[in-house]
């Protein structure tokens, strides 16, 4: 971005502007004085034949211009231009006209209006002079305007909404969920309102308050929140915006809007994405000069330093605390950290709720049912499922929302949307029958697999079928058996087609990357591998803890360990989907046969197969426990 050049095309294309306004307007003159001569402009020696002849009646005189009126039923109007400074009639009796009939000629004057005298006598002179006073001004407020758009590359991109802005304001009203952050920030919103009982008994409110959660879960809604609730100015900037290409402007953004801030306080500074300058600084990358390094530098030195202030209070969200800088962390500035979690089963209830106030709804919908059937989902998946539902009933020219709109937004969230027109060939189809059918028997027979909800050979988004498996409760630990058991659920679908085709597709190819995946971080991140014991030889990023630029620190004999690991895990699960297919075989062919013919299979007919062919639903019970 080149904001520091001059536009030349923008700078040409001013200066064109102005010279066709100036061309307009010296035509528009120009037509405006021709229309002041009419057309039909006879000489004097013709008036004066005309008036001999008696055809003249009256005569108009407006400075050097005459109007002859001529007689007849239809009077007709001429216009004769006299000499300048001599009268009219004494030209006429010098050329001769019979005084008689011009007694008898009706002769009035007028005196033209000091407007139209004037403009018409100094428009010629004053014109051009009013095009180049404009013109001057025009380049000149050019290159104000760059100038003080160069004076103002330092000064503060923070959106401010105002304490008495209702229609932005935001209140713990509208947040559902996350009730032990809001009882977190509820101290900050009572200091705000109220700072006099914490300074007579000594208490200092903490400056920073660091909102961390995966994305969607709510944190600038949060932060807008507590600026509601405290009716104080809220400033909202994102980390990104302090960085720009010339070294020093982004520590000069965090001065002026600090500044901002003192000036308007009580006021609560919120840092969106405040990971993309608040990184661990020393790395190497962009030497001292680092552009992030000083705008971290100055917001450092802002939150605690040399002019501290206890009215404005800084939050910042970030859903990668693990790479922020510890300066940012330490008591006196980042110091208060709230977590926002993925909402349960019952905040998930009441975040639907939120967002169906002004959706009409059917009588047969459960906000319940979709709180179960939506395990995972964040505050923002399920603002758009909520949304979804009523665009599909739009869509279909109904005027309320029903269950099954909802249940169909749910798919449509996670996978995509429905690809009918995707259609399958007869061979397609009944391999991809046949690698769903896989999935959901493995699912349904192992015992620490996730229940089977629905099966469908329907295309949606990048999947050419799916089968859906969703968690009996919401649960924050996994055990090393529920990960094996979804490794071979994973491997089912290339089991099964290896088994019924004596070929492989490229169908399972998504599986396989989750499966090796997932075992890959069994063996170095989680600790579960028999072999190599309780290590942790990598971080979740995938790098070393600590060292986010260094290469990995485990010998090359711990590398092939670890891939020998993964290899021996991946083929006992392997092993395990293929020993449940091959003993299920007709249930297998069964599932399949079903889905071929109807497509899409839901939990309760999926059930009745299993046990029409000897498999019982071992969590049957339990899931009708819990619905």
């Amino acid at each position: 971005m080149e904001t520091g050049k001059p536009k030349k095309p923008r700078l040409l294309f001013n200066i064109s502007t102005a010279i066709i306004i100036f061309f307009a307007l010296t035509l528009g003159y120009s037509l405006l004085t021709e229309n002041q001569a009419p057309a039909n402009q006879i000489s004097l020696s013709e008036l004066v034949t005309d008036i001999n002849a008696g055809k003249v009646s009256a005569l108009s005189i407006n400075g050097d211009a005459v109007e002859v009126t001529y007689t007849g039923e239809t009077p007709e109007v001429k216009a004769v231009r006299k000499e300048d400074s001599v009268s009219i009639l004494d030209s006429l009796k010098n050329l001769g006209v019979d005084s008689k009939k011009l007694s008898a000629i009706g002769v009035t004057v007028k005196t033209p209006s000091g407007f139209s005298f004037w403009f018409f006598n100094l428009a010629p002179f004053i014109l051009p002079l009013v095009f180049i006073l404009v013109f001057i001004w025009f380049l000149s407020r050019q290159v104000r305007g760059a100038g003080m758009q160069a004076f103002s590359f330092g000064q503060s991109k923070a959106r401010m909404i105002a304490p008495d802005d209702k229609r932005q304001r935001v209140t713990f009203k509208d947040v559902a969920g996350v009730k032990e952050a809001k009882e977190e920030l509820s101290e900050v919103v009572d200091f705000l309102k109220n700072p006099r009982k914490f300074f007579e008994i000594g208490a200092r409110i903490p400056k920073g308050m660091l909102l961390m959660g995966a994305p969607g879960t709510g944190k600038t809604l949060l932060a807008r929140a507590v600026a509601g609730e405290a009716g104080v100015a809220f400033f909202s900037i994102s980390g990104s915006e302090f960085v720009e290409m010339f070294v020093g402007v982004g520590a000069s953004r965090v001065r002026d809007l600090f500044k901002l801030a003192k000036h308007t306080a009580p006021a609560i500074i919120f840092i969106d994405e405040i990971d993309a300058v608040g990184r661990v600084r020393g790395t190497g990358v962009g030497g001292g000069n680092d552009e992030r390094e000083q705008t971290l530098n100055q917001i450092l030195v802002e939150m605690d330093g040399f002019e501290p202030t206890e009215k404005v209070i800084v939050m910042a969200a970030t859903n990668r605390p693990d790479v922020l800088d510890p300066a940012l962390l330490r008591p006196g500035r980042f110091d208060r950290r709230v977590i926002l979690d993925l909402p349960d089963r019952n905040d998930r209830e009441e975040i639907l709720k939120l967002h169906s106030r002004k959706k009409p709804f059917a009588e047969d919908v459960n906000l319940r049912v979709i709180a179960e059937r939506t395990p995972g989902f964040s505050g923002a998946d399920l603002y758009s499922l909520m949304n979804e539902g009523a665009i599909l009933a739009a869509r279909e020219n109904r005027t309320k929302v029903s269950q099954y709109d909802l249940i169909r937004a749910i798919e449509k969230v996670m996978l995509g949307p429905e690809r009918k027109s995707h259609l399958l060939s007869v061979k397609e189809k009944e391999i991809t029958a046949y690698h769903e059918a896989g999935h959901a028997l493995v699912a349904s027979v192992l015992p620490f697999a996730d229940p089977v909800h629905k099966i469908s050979i329907i295309s949606r988004g990048r999947a050419g079928g799916y089968t859906l498996k969703l968690p009996l409760e919401d649960r924050r630990l996994q055990s090393r058996r529920e990960f094996l058991d979804d490794i071979s659920v994973s491997l089912a679908g290339f089991v099964a087609e290896q088994m019924m085709f004596n070929d492989v597709t490229t169908g399972p190819s998504n599986d396989l990357q989750v499966a090796s995946a997932l075992t890959r971080d069994m063996v170095t991140k989680y600790g579960m591998s028999e072999k190599l014991g309780p290590i942790a030889y990598e971080a979740s990023a995938g790098v070393l803890y600590g060292k986010p630029f260094a290469e990995r620190e485990y010998s090359e004999r711990i590398s092939a360990e670890i891939d020998s690991e993964v290899s021996h895990i991946v083929e006992g699960a392997l092993k395990k989907a293929t020993d449940v297919l091959t003993k299920h075989k007709k249930a297998l062919q069964a599932i399949a046969g079903r889905l071929i013919e109807v497509e899409t299979i839901e939990r309760d007919d999926f059930e009745k197969l299993l046990i029409a062919n000897g498999i019982v639903p071992k969590r049957k019970a339990e899931i009708e426990h819990k619905v």
